[in-house]
């Protein structure tokens, strides 16, 4: 009866995209955020932005959504909403001041991330991005078992080029393989930093053991592309305000473009696939 009813709900979004990472920090939910906004850049598109880092939800600071409250109807709570195609929701918006902690046991996590996908009134869909806490914990169980009753895409998994980063996205990466969760591909993210004035790039996270693209090769992974760090972005998320469209021709914008370009064909690709199987 349960996957019934997640199935209903979610009968009309067509893709959905599971955004994770290894360690905390490095920039999954600026991922989650501009890959939201680099979609819904094509007016045709409807796209939804799910924040189930229960704990630490940043996505309402991100897209300039801070104090805005959830609104209920007879179809369900309604997604707070940043362009027409593009809303969200987060627990973000169910704290009273955003500084209120979230001191809760797993099972009352993974009940609001069931609540989440049942009674939020999502609508007709072209994409679902769902940003996760870092890890491999309750969060991520739940969200792969509660949309297994339905379909993923795959998960897009989010790193820095050192060591200590991959250390951990290779354990994502087998979580995802044990899961059965299909992996869409690797992002390096603060990938070298370009100096404005001299144009000399620096590394400022060094890639000892060859960096993500290497460790992708050797896991048999798809490496989606390097974002190189840009200090505009870090401006643009405290302001709420999309980077891609403050900053055009940043190589980190066509770094994400270029990105955002293949998850989509990976998207396209798999939808088209699961028609044959059908």
């Amino acid at each position: 009866a349960e996957a019934a009813e997640l199935r209903a709900r979610l009968r009309a979004v067509r893709h959905t995209v599971l955004v994770l990472s290894g360690k905390g920090g490095v920039g999954k939910s600026t991922f989650s955020a501009l890959l939201a906004h680099g979609l819904a850049a094509d007016e045709t598109k409807q796209v939804a932005l799910l924040d189930i880092d229960i704990c630490g939800p940043s996505i309402p600071k991100m897209m300039g959504l801070e104090g805005e409250q959830v609104h209920q109807s007879g179809s369900g709570w309604s997604p707070v909403y940043v362009e027409e195609n593009l809303g969200v929701m987060s627990v973000g918006f169910l704290l009273s001041s955003p500084d209120d902690a979230v001191i809760w046991r797993g099972p009352k996590k993974n009940g609001l991330i069931k609540q989440f996908l049942r009674d939020v009134d999502w609508g007709e869909v072209d994409y679902l991005i769902v940003d996760t806490p870092p890890g491999t914990s309750d969060e991520h169980l739940s969200i792969v078992q509660y949309l297994s009753a339905t379909h993923i895409d795959g998960a897009v998994i989010v790193t820095t080029p050192q060591e200590v980063s991959l250390q951990d996205v290779r354990k994502e990466i087998n979580f995802c393989r044990k899961v059965k969760l299909p992996i869409i591909g690797v992002v390096e993210n603060m990938s070298g930093f370009v100096c404005p004035k001299c144009k000399n790039e620096s590394q400022i996270f060094p890639p000892t053991t060859g960096g993500a693209e290497k460790m992708c090769q050797n896991l048999n992974v798809s490496f989606l592309g390097k974002v190189p760090l840009d200090p505009q972005i870090g401006k643009s998320c405290d302001r709420g305000q999309s980077f891609l469209a403050e900053a055009p021709e940043s190589p980190a914008t066509l770094s994400y473009r270029n990105i955002i370009q293949r998850i989509e064909e990976y998207c396209e690709q798999h939808h088209l696939q699961e028609e044959k199987i059908m």
